[in-house]
């Protein structure tokens, strides 16, 4: 099984501090995360003066506050990019953004990053896809508030202006997400209709519906995290602590492994058990050299060595070549 692709979305947990930002990326190091990613924005780019919040983050942020006031408070520069790129380098962990905007894509290109996130708000953003596509980088895409016709929308508009690899993220745009609207299987449906590697996006509590994804096979899992949940911040009650984002990356290593191989053979380890465990073709009393070997005078117990009962109808019928004690293995 392909590794999965864990992404630990610090998204803007950095609460637009550069110094917490890299604790972000030591705690998803720590954690075994393949990536940490962030969110490129510039806030009066992508929000109007009008734009409201949504109820979530009503209730995380103060609530005379704008959206666009609360965003600008999290942008990060270019500057603080190069910076988190280079310490992403310095620390061995793979460094992601989404970008939400024309400039922000043309800022990540200078920034020659290797993959580029779109979120599940701009699947229908046809300007933004047709300018990451023509970046030729690998495109992660969530799938949040859409339905299957916009997703083919996007997933065509990225391959006609160049993304050579586009992986599918089924997300649901709720932060927390209740179970109940999770609908993993919406995953599959993603693989099925479009042919393309799939994941998950998660925003539920816990860590519960990440693992089943993995069981399903999503070959990438992104979750928010942060370094406190009590936090000021649009995101912070949403995410995973570092303790459980780390149980979060062990569990799934487990699961991959645990899932293996589609090969129907006796695992490595069942090998030395095989004669030990099954049973075997014995005399059920004392047979006599000559005597016809029937159901009345065989049993099948575990022993050492001897016939397993799927020769049983090569035995019935045959002549014992030597006496045998109860319990002793026949021979042909």
């Amino acid at each position: 099984m392909k590794k999965v692709f864990i992404i630990a979305e610090a998204g803007v947990n950095h609460n637009g501090s550069l110094a917490l930002a890299k604790r972000l990326i030591d705690a998803a190091k720590k954690a075994g995360a393949d990536a940490v990613k962030f969110q490129s924005f510039i806030a009066e780019e992508g929000i109007s003066i009008n734009a409201p919040k949504a109820d979530y983050q009503l209730k995380t942020t103060t609530r005379n506050e704008s959206q666009i006031e609360m965003l600008k408070k999290l942008e990060l520069s270019y500057s603080d990019h190069l910076k988190l790129l280079a310490y992403c380098k310095k620390k061995k962990i793979g460094f992601l953004s989404t970008a939400c905007d024309l400039k922000s894509v043309d800022m990540l290109k200078r920034l020659k990053v290797k993959a580029i996130k779109i979120a599940s708000c701009d699947l229908v953003n046809i300007p933004l896809l047709r300018c990451v596509a023509k970046l030729g980088k690998k495109v992660f895409l969530s799938t949040g508030m859409s339905t299957l016709g916009e997703v083919s929308n996007a997933v065509e508009e990225l391959r006609k202006n160049g993304s050579p690899d586009i992986t599918l993220l089924h997300c649901v745009t709720e932060y927390p997400c209740p179970p109940e609207e999770i609908n993993l299987r919406k995953m599959l449906t993603l693989k099925k209709n479009f042919n393309l590697p799939v994941g998950f996006s998660d925003h539920s509590q816990g860590v519960s519906t990440s693992l089943a994804a993995v069981a399903l096979g999503a070959e990438v899992i992104e979750r928010h995290f942060t370094l406190d949940r009590n936090l000021k911040g649009p995101d912070h009650k949403a995410s995973l602590e570092p303790d459980s984002l780390f149980s979060l990356v062990k569990s799934i290593r487990e699961i991959e492994s645990a899932l293996g191989s589609p090969e129907f053979v006796p695992a490595k380890s069942e090998l030395k058990n095989i004669n030990i465990m099954r049973r075997k073709i014995v005399a059920a009393r004392a047979i006599k050299k000559g005597e016809v070997l029937s159901a009345g005078n065989l049993a099948f117990k575990r022993a050492q060595g001897g016939l397993i009962p799927d020769n049983y109808d090569l035995v019935v019928g045959r002549t014992a070549t030597k006496n045998y004690n109860p319990d002793d293995v026949i021979i042909l």
